[in-house]
């Protein structure tokens, strides 16, 4: 059975809600309850909403390797949201309208690429002829226009208009 990552979600906040309905009412346990996750992947690391504060965000993790394997999640939080979209081929499928092939995108506009993985694959434009993404060297990255721009991984499928991803 799979869940998607909203339903995930809701499901970890459940339970965290139950666990802490558990704890005995000490002083011990008001702590525990106030203690705010400082995970790199929480929905309370999330970017502005704008094209500047999505590369911000991502300038922000250079070297972070949290988000290995969720390049989808990664660009929905750099715009400040999370489970928009199941992946990055359903993000290039649903979102409109696309500038398949072409080489120049804005700032923040999102770039695809159809890797090998039933997933695809996403990043954020930086505007130049480069983006930022996870997966660069293992991490989150940013390949310039001179390091092989959107030719650094392969497949390059387009770019669609840089905006806070919605259905």
């Amino acid at each position: 059975m799979s869940l998607s990552r909203t339903a995930k979600s809701a499901a970890v906040a459940a339970l965290a809600a139950s666990a802490l309905a558990l704890v005995p009412a000490t002083s011990q346990a008001a702590t525990l309850a106030t203690v705010v996750p400082s995970s790199d992947v929480s929905v309370l690391a999330a970017g502005d909403g704008t094209p500047a504060g999505a590369v911000a965000w991502f300038k922000a993790r250079i070297g972070s390797t949290a988000y290995q394997g969720y390049c989808e999640k990664a660009v929905e939080n750099a715009y400040g949201t999370t489970g928009v979209w199941a992946s990055a081929n359903a993000h290039w499928n649903g979102a409109s309208p696309k500038h398949a092939g072409d080489r120049n995108p804005p700032l923040g506009a999102f770039v695809y690429w159809n890797i090998s993985s039933p997933y695809g694959h996403v990043g954020i434009s930086d505007g130049a002829g480069g983006f930022y993404a996870t997966s660069v060297g293992g991490k989150i990255g940013h390949v310039t226009k001179a390091q092989g721009g959107y030719s650094y991984y392969s497949n390059y499928r387009g770019w669609t208009p840089a905006a806070v991803p919605h259905q």
